[in-house]
């Protein structure tokens, strides 16, 4: 047991690498400093509660589906769509998660390879909410950077919003998009119109 789990500590170490890699496509929008993508990872999986729950699904399973969607990219990268152009056949994810997980426990191996063929396999409820899950994110952080002065993200926002399959995930879409990234803030603090009643409020 002892060596199996030295593997399973390999690949938390590989897995960390995630908080560093950058997701490639918002480089071609301008953004500088691009979130990472763990970043993109957690709020996809947060998402893909939510997305599960309204459309009747289990939304630990979709979580659990979610959180592992890019864990491949350890090995082969964030390639952007553009970038998949020009590559010799797109690595298969199951493949990738196959050497992740080699001399791990079988239990636990055979359960994140199982995880990755449902994803892949697009048939379950949970596999259609957690991929479901993945546009309203890149929706969001689109809609951040391009509150941040990157208008050249517009094309993210609307190609995301077009690949949504579930009607929960369109509907939280279409809600997204009527809302400001600071109307949490306006909204916590009991403001109007999201606009500061003082200014000096804010400064504490």
């Amino acid at each position: 047991m002892s060596e199996e789990l030295t593997a399973v500590a390999r690949f938390l170490y590989e897995a960390g690498t995630l908080k560093q890699s950058k997701r490639t496509g918002w480089w071609m929008a301008g953004v500088k400093d691009p979130e990472s993508v763990a970043d993109h990872s957690w709020r996809t999986a947060l998402i893909a509660t939510i997305i599960a729950k309204l459309e009747g699904a289990d939304p630990a399973r979709a979580a659990f589906l979610a959180v592992w969607h890019d864990s491949q990219e350890t090995r082969t990268g964030d390639v952007n769509h553009l970038g998949k152009k020009y590559t010799k056949g797109e690595a298969d994810p199951e493949a990738v998660t196959a050497d992740q997980v080699a001399g791990m426990p079988a239990v636990l191996a055979d359960a994140i390879k199982e995880l990755i063929a449902e994803y892949e396999g697009k048939e379950s409820l949970e596999a259609r909410c957690a991929r479901d899950a993945d546009k309203p994110e890149c929706m969001i952080q689109g809609v951040e950077y391009r509150d941040q002065g990157y208008a050249n993200v517009q094309r993210w926002i609307d190609n995301s919003r077009g690949r949504i399959t579930t009607k929960s995930g369109q509907e939280l879409a279409d809600a997204v998009l009527k809302t400001g990234s600071l109307d949490w803030l306006h909204a916590a603090l009991g403001e109007r119109q999201g606009r500061l009643r003082d200014p000096a409020q804010t400064r504490s």
